[in-house]
């Protein structure tokens, strides 16, 4: 009868002294300055609520009692309610918009090579250093022929130009990392180029979509500067001219202010607590390569 293998001795503790650099910090060292940077970001916040939920003239600290007369106020009598829809409108065209104008152009940038690829892409990322103000004069003489001004045409189409360089490039990336391979076998299943992209490509791009529509639909509706140039009538205005409306060179209805920010800031905290698995889903693989 063959002898029973010897067991190999357990491998012996690694010594105390070689401690990995995180175990030696104290645990108040990360909670310390963690603390402070979670009171420096949310006593804002606090400080937001307060002024729009407490009465007017009130000077507690604490909101009680609640009261809805600011939200009220600013909702029908400054016409938030026109100017939230007029946000709406915007943010979703111009999510729609540089979505599937990047998408195209980003197929481009990923599968194709042509001349100067290499020179078109250094164009778009220097285009993201040029303001906006620079080219107001421009753009103004352009929609003024176009009969756009005081229209919000002219501010989705501003919007939209001005995202889709960063989108392209971020859209191309989240494209490479698709193999072509699956695309060409696509191909030899009886598929054109469209309906292999359509079937293939385009589901596995979905995290990437939302990341870049997301960023579009957030700038859109944060934007003050092309709003207040290009439209004119208040029943066309969006949240941050309506905003800008509620201080005045004599005095500012802090009540009122602050509502109105809520009302501003709500729907983009809820849009991101809804989708941030996919936004980070999204850069995780746009970030791989590119």
């Amino acid at each position: 009868m063959a002898p029973a293998p010897e067991r190999a001795a357990p491998a012996p503790p690694p010594p105390r002294g070689r401690r990995r650099a995180w175990d030696e910090v104290p645990r108040w060292q990360i909670y310390l300055p963690l603390s402070v940077y979670l009171v420096f970001t949310l006593v804002p916040f606090y400080w937001i609520l307060l002024f729009a939920l407490r009465p007017a003239g009130s000077t507690s600290l604490v909101p009680w009692p609640v009261t809805f007369d600011h939200f009220e106020k600013v909702w029908t009598e400054r016409s938030f309610g026109t100017y939230f829809q007029n946000s709406v409108l915007v943010g979703l065209a111009t999510l729609v918009l540089t979505t599937v104008v990047a998408l195209a152009g980003g197929y481009a940038l990923a599968r194709f090579d042509f001349r100067m690829k290499r020179a078109f892409m250094l164009g778009l990322l220097c285009s993201q250093f040029v303001p906006g103000a620079l080219l107001l004069v421009p753009l103004f003489q352009i929609f003024a022929r176009l009969s756009l001004i005081n229209s919000l045409g002219s501010v989705i189409i501003a919007e939209t130009v001005f995202q889709l360089p960063l989108s392209m490039i971020l859209i191309s990336g989240f494209i490479r990392n698709v193999p072509p391979s699956l695309e060409e076998a696509a191909w030899v299943d009886g598929c054109n180029r469209f309906a292999a992209f359509r079937i293939v490509v385009l589901p596995l791009l979905r995290p990437g979509l939302i990341a870049v529509g997301s960023f579009a639909f957030v700038h859109a509706w944060n934007h003050f500067l092309f709003a207040l140039m290009f439209l004119s009538d208040q029943g066309k205005q969006t949240i941050p001219v309506g905003l800008d409306t509620l201080m005045s060179a004599d005095s500012v209805d802090l009540g009122a202010l602050a509502a109105g920010g809520i009302v501003a800031a709500v729907p983009v905290v809820v849009v991101f607590a809804f989708i941030q698995k996919w936004l980070i889903t999204g850069f995780s693989a746009g970030a791989v390569k590119g």
